[in-house]
C-alpha cells in the first residue's frame, strides 16, 4: 500500500496530540493495554474524561505541563493506505522539533483553535511548511464544539487563512471543521455540522493524491559507506552503500561520480533482499561499479548528463534554532547528505516576517526561530540541487562547533558565487 507521511502543526493547546489520539482511537488502532494506561494517567491527573492526547505525549514533562515537547511518531494503516504521523510541538521554543517532524512529511495538518483563529505561530508553521516544500496542507479548525459549531466562525477563519496561504507556494489547501475531543469530522462525518459537505479527516488522508508529488528525475546517490566485506573472503568486492535521493538507477547505466567527475557503468545493485535490477528513491542499496575508482563517503553518484550544482558558495534559507543569534562571520559545521564540512556565514541578506511575508532587509542577525536568507562559504565543494527541485540534496543542517548542538535547518537556493 502507498505510504503517506503526515506531520501536525499549530499553536500550543490547539489540540494536535488530542487529534492524533482521536484518530488512532476511532480507527481502532489503539491496543487495550495502551488505552488502559491512558485511562489510569487521566484518572491520576484528575480528568473526568479519557485524555487521548496522552497516547502521543509520552514524556513526563509533557504530561505534567500538558504540552508537546518532543516529536512523537505513530504508525497506523487502513485498507487504503499506510500512515506515519509525526506529532510536533506547538510552543515557539520547540520550533526546531517542528521542523524536524515536518522535514520528511508529504502532508501537514495545521490545527487552528476556533476561538483564537490564526496566530503568529500558525503563520510561522505554515511558512515553514511552504519552505519545506510540503505540497498538501489540511487546515483543521478545531474545538468547533466550543463555538457552537458556528459555520460563520469557520468561514471567517477559512477566508483569513486563504488570503495568507495565497502568498505561499502551497499547491493544495483543504479546510475541515472538527472537534478532536468529541471526534466530529475526524474519522466519521459529524451530524452536528450539516453545513459542511466535505470529507472527514481520515477519508481525506486516504484519498489525497500524491501522484503529482513525484520525486526528482535526476539520479542522486550520496555515498554513505564503502563496503569491503573482507571477513567473508570477498577481497574482490567493493560496493558503495547509500540511499537513492533522486531518479532511478539500473544495472548497465552510465554514471558520473563526484567530486572526481569520472564516468563508469553500474555493474550490479544489491539490496537487503539480494541483487536487484533497478533502484528508486528512498531505497537503501549497495552499488558496484564497472571500474575501480577512488570513491569515498560523502561522494555522490549521479547521471552522466544531469549533474548537480557544485560550489563552495551557497545561498540558502535557514530556520535559526539557537538562543544566541546568527551573525555574519560565524563559523559552524555543516552537514549535507553524508558529507561534513566547515561553513563561514558571509552575510545575512534578509529576515522573513512570518505575519506579512515581507523581507526585512535591514537586519544584521537572525534570532531564535527567525527564518532568513544567508550566504555561506564552505570548506569543500558541495554537490547539491535547489531545495525546490530535490528535498534530500537541497537540505542541510548547521551545528555549533563548541556545543555540537544543531542550530539551524537550511534549504539550498543555489550558488551565491
Amino acid at each position: 500500500m502507498e505510504l503517506l507521511r503526515i506531520a501536525t502543526a499549530g499553536s500550543v493547546d490547539d489540540g494536535k496530540s488530542t487529534l492524533i489520539g482521536r484518530l488512532l482511537y476511532d480507527s481502532k488502532q489503539v491496543y487495550e493495554d495502551d488505552l488502559a494506561a491512558v485511562e489510569r494517567a487521566s484518572l491520576q491527573r484528575g480528568d473526568d474524561y479519557v485524555d487521548l492526547a496522552l497516547l502521543t505525549d509520552g514524556l513526563r514533562a509533557e504530561r505534567e505541563q500538558g504540552i508537546t515537547i518532543d516529536v512523537a511518531y505513530r504508525y497506523f494503516a487502513t485498507p487504503r493506505r499506510k500512515f506515519i504521523v509525526a506529532d510536533t510541538p506547538g510552543h515557539v521554543q520547540h520550533t526546531r522539533n517542528m521542523v524536524t517532524g515536518c522535514s520528511t512529511a508529504d502532508l501537514v495538518v495545521v490545527l487552528v483553535d476556533a476561538r483564537n483563529g490564526i496566530t503568529e505561530q500558525t503563520r510561522r508553521h505554515v511558512s515553514l511548511a511552504s519552505l519545506l516544500r510540503i505540497g498538501h496542507v489540511v487546515i483543521c479548525v478545531n474545538k468547533m464544539d466550543l463555538v457552537g459549531y458556528d459555520e460563520k466562525r469557520f468561514d471567517a477563519i477559512r477566508s483569513e487563512f486563504a488570503g495568507f496561504a495565497a502568498r505561499l507556494e502551497i499547491a493544495d489547501v483543504t479546510f475541515i471543521p472538527i472537534s478532536a475531543l468529541r471526534g466530529d469530522n475526524v474519522v466519521e462525518r459529524s451530524t452536528t455540522m450539516p453545513w459542511y459537505a466535505g470529507a472527514a479527516l481520515l477519508r481525506h488522508l486516504e484519498e489525497v493524491d500524491l501522484a503529482g508529488d513525484g520525486g526528482p528525475g535526476d539520479l542522486r546517490l550520496p555515498v554513505q559507506w564503502v563496503v569491503r566485506p573482507r571477513s567473508l573472503g570477498r577481497h574482490d568486492f567493493r560496493g558503495y552503500a547509500g540511499t537513492v535521493a533522486g531518479g532511478s538507477l539500473e544495472v548497465g547505466d552510465e554514471v558520473t561520480v563526484l567530486p572526481g567527475g569520472q564516468s563508469t557503468g553500474v555493474e550490479a545493485i544489491e539490496s537487503a533482499d539480494g541483487p536487484i535490477d533497478r533502484a528508486v528513491p528512498a531505497m537503501s542499496v549497495v552499488v558496484r561499479l564497472a571500474d575501480d575508482l577512488d570513491v569515498a563517503r560523502g561522494d555522490m553518484i549521479c547521471g552522466r548528463q544531469t549533474l548537480p550544482t557544485v560550489s563552495q558558495d551557497l545561498a540558502a534559507m535557514v530556520c535559526w534554532m539557537d538562543q544566541a543569534p546568527l551573525r555574519t562571520g560565524a563559523r559552524l559545521h555543516l552537514k549535507h547528505t553524508s558529507r561534513w564540512t566547515r561553513a563561514l556565514v558571509q552575510g545575512v541578506r534578509y529576515r522573513l516576517d512570518v505575519n506579512t511575508l515581507e523581507r526585512e532587509g535591514s537586519v544584521t542577525a537572525l534570532d531564535l526561530n527567525d527564518i532568513g536568507r544567508v550566504d555561506l562559504r564552505v570548506g569543500a565543494p558541495l554537490f547539491f540541487d535547489a531545495y525546490r527541485e530535490n528535498r534530500a540534496t537541497g537540505s542541510f543542517i548547521l551545528v555549533d562547533e563548541a556545543t555540537s548542538l544543531t542550530v539551524a535547518a537550511g534549504m539550498m537556493l543555489g550558488s551565491s558565487a
